[in-house]
């Protein structure tokens, strides 16, 4: 078994399973705490989609944008720790 083979017969059907389980917890979740982490998580999967597409079509710049991706996901997250931090001290 080759490394492509591996990430399309097992990497990526777990990938997308988990993309299912988060988007059922992003619409169950009672809270919007629960919510936020759900899109944190799909951002996290959709980083792991974008680096494995990269090593499949063998190009590299697709991680920089994985890398700009998490980014953007970790400074979302801060924001509404912010947000949460702030509307708890009212």
């Amino acid at each position: 078994m080759t490394l492509d083979d591996y990430l399309y017969y097992i990497i990526l059907p777990v990938l997308s399973l988990s993309i299912l389980l988060v988007f059922i917890r992003f619409f169950k979740g009672p809270s919007i705490s629960d919510r936020v982490v759900a899109v944190d998580l799909l951002v996290t999967i959709g980083i792991g989609i974008i680096a494995i597409y990269s090593i499949l079509t063998h190009q590299p710049t697709f991680l920089d944008i994985a890398l700009i991706l998490a980014l953007i996901g970790f400074l979302a997250t801060v924001a509404y720790s912010y947000y949460i931090q702030k509307r708890k001290n009212k």
